[in-house]
């Protein structure tokens, strides 16, 4: 039982690590975007 839960916990450790990581990139990745595209828009109505 012990060895189980050991793995179990392991298991669940690496997801939320990995969920994480994964994300802080999206939340980067989508912020990143909507800049450039408020840049963007704010270049259009300036010419």
């Amino acid at each position: 039982m012990d060895e189980q839960l050991k793995i179990v916990l392991i298991i669940i450790i690496s997801v939320s690590i990995f969920g994480l990581i994964l994300f802080v990139f999206v939340k980067n990745y989508i912020r990143n975007k909507l800049n450039q595209l408020i840049e963007d828009e704010k270049d259009n109505k300036s010419k």
